[in-house]
Formats: C-alpha cells, structure tokens, sequence
C-alpha cells in the first residue's frame, strides 16, 4: 500500500464526502436493511445542506483517508455542543469511522483512528465516546481491541426500524 494521507475535510471536499459517506454506509449495512429505509437515511444523513453546517460546525471534525488520491474512508468526531449524546463537554465523539470494503484489513480504520486520539489529545478530553450498532461485530471488534468498554446502550433511528447501538467509551486520563 502506498502512502496512506488523513486530511481534514472542508466544504471543498463536500462531494468527496458524500460519496465516501454513501459508499461505505451502503457497503456495511444495505444487506441487513430495506432499500427505502438506507435511501431516506442516506439521503438526510448525506444532504449538502447538513454536510455543509456540519463541516462548518468548530465543535465538529472531518477528516478524509486518501490514498493515492483516491478517498478510501473519513472520520467525523464531535466536542461539546456537536456530540449526538450530551455524555460530557470535555468528551469526545467518534461518531463515524467509515472505510470502503475494499480497503478493509489495510490499517486505513487504524489510522482514522490515530487521528481521533490525537484531536483528543489536542482538546485534552477526558475520555473519548461512541455509538456501535450491536450486529457490526466488526466495528465492535475494532474498538474493543483499541480500549472501549461498553457502559450503555441507545436506539438508532434507520428510516422506520429501531436499532440497538452499544455505547462505548474509553477513558484517557
């Protein structure tokens, strides 16, 4: 593998974004959802109007995987007023690690992942936070192995289906 690059995304690289965003979300959960409940989530959840107030949010993050100039993943984090869960202000959110199919077991997740810890360092957070569908063993595996303990559990919203996600945190001071 070539020189894997993490960069932060600005409203410059929205398209990139979306399409990064739709590709990985359909990748990892169309199979086990009906088509009109991934459309309306991929449709709100990718909208240029939310991208953009998101990307334009100081408490939120996004970062691009690049890879021979190619985008193969991204990262979104949130601190304070931005976190999907009121946890804690001095949190941080890892609210999505997406990386293509392609590109799984290549240590692209690892090194969204690296720039979580160092953002968190950077914000001196006391712990950091996330949301894991239960049924992702992947994704549950991943952050398991890099030190998440779940403490909790929430509903996720997938167009008319309620899902359980795994709340997970991992403290850091």
């Amino acid at each position: 593998m070539n020189m894997l690059k993490i960069t932060k995304a600005t409203t410059d690289n929205i398209l990139k974004l979306q399409a990064i965003g739709r590709q990985t979300f359909s990748e990892t959960f169309a199979d086990v959802n009906s088509e009109e409940n991934m459309k309306k989530y991929l449709d709100e959840s990718f909208a240029t109007a939310k991208l953009t107030a998101e990307l334009n949010n100081l408490s939120s993050y996004f970062y691009l995987a690049v890879l021979d100039e190619k985008v193969v993943g991204y990262l979104k984090l949130n601190t304070a007023e931005a976190q999907t869960e009121k946890e804690d202000l001095n949190a941080l959110e890892i609210e999505r690690i997406y990386v293509a199919k392609e590109f799984h077991g290549k240590k692209v997740a690892q090194a969204l992942y690296a720039q979580a810890e160092k953002i968190a360092e950077e914000i001196k957070a006391t712990y950091m936070w996330l949301g894991v569908w239960e049924k992702n063993f992947r994704a549950v595996s991943f952050y398991t192995k890099n030190g998440f303990v779940q403490f909790d559990t929430h509903i996720f919203r997938l167009g008319d289906e309620a899902q359980t996600d795994l709340m997970m945190k991992k403290a850091l001071i």
